[in-house]
């Protein structure tokens, strides 16, 4: 018994760390592109104190250096710049088809060019300081690209342009997911513009101040060589065979990275075909290995990923049918993101799942999916049956009102009449589920209890009939007659979460107990009541209900009589016990 408990106990940290993989390489990629952009922007910062003076620009380059030229800030930034690459390249290796999205392809043909723009550059001021003691302060640096080799100034500004533009978008995929990220959007926009431009206009104006140095003192350039001890013709020639020899390895790497990536299709091509069919019985056959995502990007079937399959964002989730145990185990990664939109069992990531057996999968969100949809949701806005209690209101004889009124006026009308009564449910607790011509349709105890669902649906008809008195008070001279509603409301069963389409998605709730309140609503015009609601909700409430009318009537769609109550007035709601 020990050694099995051994054994299970050893398999289990060897699915631990298996599943500690994938947060590692996130982490890593992630972790080396904020480095690079904490670089860029001192470094842009740093160029913008060109807009005060030369001098203000070489005082905070001392700053500059003392957080990036010591042993641990080269080896943070190297390092950085060798994983950022490394993730370049895996993410081409890696794809099962090269065809992506505008904003992908951008990124990662930016993250290419950027390395070829930016090495002569490297190698001009940090290697020649390491291999041949040169100080490269800015007024060497400007004077080489702004005096001596504007084509190599303009190459610069080029890719600071490419380096910023790059990390925006990277950015902007990251952060896109936060739930803060739309609030602070306009902001964001505003650094993203303010940093490389003032970055730039810095670099114009020192570059122009050293111009005019050199045209006024014809020695200046003399005592810049000799002071900042720049590289002799050799050594400069040596410079120049070092970009070669990188230009040739970038270029190596992306042909071998290619290669590779070609040979590792052919093998899994080799391994048979895995089967997923999706809705309407659509079936498409992939290698072993292959993500249910790239399925469906191989085979143009419309498939959600705001992330672009990082398996952040949840939005590219499936429902999967069949036996789960067939499935690969999902790495710690993707159970967070399932855990944080409290996905069920049989729901998984299509980006992070690798089928190796044939499965049926559908799809839980439309292709448009937004980044909001990858947020948490409760559990009412994904779907469950829940006891709610639903109000319906409808204006009594609004159709010959409108029918001898200006649309202008109808419209007036209804918008302060909408206003009344939807303040009023709202601060009852409840939410305005649609408006309906002139009518109202309202639930009760969605993130609740039924129990104060019931309360708040009765408070809710009493502040709408106080409402009313007050809108007819403030329209006396608009009305030919005071408005009049009849309000239904029933509790009971009801299946509740967001629905729609596109931006017509709002959380409602469908089923008999719908279907009840609003029947009741219409029994008002027989009673000539105001108000009716069922024997359930007057249970749930606790209103002491002795005093009032009340009736058993028969519902369409139901088989055994309601129980109703039935009032001429709702504000004599405030009589009853348990209605403050």
């Amino acid at each position: 018994m020990l050694s099995i408990g051994r054994a299970k106990a050893s398999i289990s940290l060897k699915i631990r760390k298996k599943q500690s993989i994938p947060i590692t390489k996130r982490g890593l990629r992630l972790g080396s592109g904020l480095v690079l952009f904490a670089f860029v922007v001192t470094h842009l910062t740093n160029h913008a104190l060109g807009l005060v003076s030369l001098e203000a620009m070489e005082a905070g380059r001392e700053y500059f250096l003392l957080l990036w030229r010591n042993a641990l800030g080269t080896t943070v930034l190297a390092g950085s710049i060798v994983i950022h690459t490394a993730f370049a390249l895996y993410a081409v290796y890696s794809r099962r088809r090269l065809k992506m999205s505008v904003g992908e392809a951008l990124q990662l043909i930016l993250g290419f060019i950027a390395p070829i723009l930016l090495v002569s550059h490297v190698l001009g001021t940090r290697a020649a300081m390491q291999i041949y003691g040169t100080d490269d302060t800015y007024t060497y640096v400007l004077l080489a690209l702004w005096v001596d080799n504007p084509i190599g100034g303009v190459r610069q500004a080029s890719a600071t342009v490419i380096v910023w533009v790059h990390a925006c978008i990277g950015l902007y995929y990251w952060l896109r997911l936060k739930t803060w990220f739309r609030r602070t959007l306009p902001w964001l926009y505003g650094l993203a513009l303010l940093v490389p431009v003032l970055g730039l206009l810095g670099f114009i104006f020192a570059g122009r101040a050293v111009g005019r140095l050199a045209a006024e003192d014809p020695g200046f350039r003399l005592d810049i060589i000799i002071d900042n001890n720049a590289p002799e013709a050799a050594q400069v020639a040596y410079i120049y065979q070092l970009e070669s020899l990188i230009f040739m390895a970038l270029g190596a790497a992306v042909v071998l990275t290619l290669l590779a990536r070609a040979l590792r299709l052919y093998l899994e091509s080799r391994k048979g075909v895995v089967r997923i069919t999706y809705p309407e019985g659509r079936v498409v056959s992939v290698p072993p290995g292959t993500t249910i995502l790239e399925a469906s990007q191989m085979h143009e079937i419309p498939h959600a990923a705001v992330c672009g399959g990082r398996g952040r964002c949840s939005t590219c989730r499936v429902r999967v049918s069949g036996p789960l145990e067939s499935l690969p185990e999902p790495y710690e990664s993707e159970q967070k993101v399932l855990r944080r939109v409290g996905a069920a069992p049989d729901v998984r990531l299509a980006c992070q799942t690798r089928p190796n057996k044939d499965l049926s999968v559908t799809p839980m969100l439309p292709p448009n999916a937004s980044p909001r949809d990858g947020f948490a949701k409760s559990a009412a806005m994904q779907g469950q049956e829940q006891e709610i209690s639903v109000l319906f209101a409808d204006i009594r004889g609004f159709t010959s009102f409108s029918e001898a009124k200006l649309p202008y006026d109808v419209v007036f009308v209804l918008n302060r009449y909408f206003r009344s009564m939807g303040e009023a449910i709202e601060q009852a607790g409840g939410q305005v589920d649609k408006f309906i011509g002139d009518g109202i349709m309202a639930l009760f105890g969605v993130d609740g209890n039924p129990r104060d669902g019931a309360t708040s649906a009765i408070k809710a008809a009493q502040g709408m009939s106080e409402n009313l008195d007050e809108l007819n008070a403030l329209l006396k001279d608009d009305l030919p007659t005071p408005l009049r509603i009849g309000i239904g409301i029933h509790s009971g069963p009801a299946i509740v979460g967001e629905m729609g389409y596109s931006h017509a998605i709002s959380i409602t709730a469908i089923g008999d107990t719908v279907n009840t309140s609003s029947r009741l609503e219409a029994k008002t015009k027989d009673f000539g009541a105001q108000l009716i609601f069922s024997g359930r909700v007057a249970e749930l409430s606790g209103l002491d209900s002795n005093t009032l009318r009340h009736e058993e009537i028969q519902v369409r769609g139901r088989k055994e009589p309601m129980q109703i109550f039935v009032m001429d007035d709702a504000k004599d709601l405030k009589t009853l016990v348990g209605i403050k």
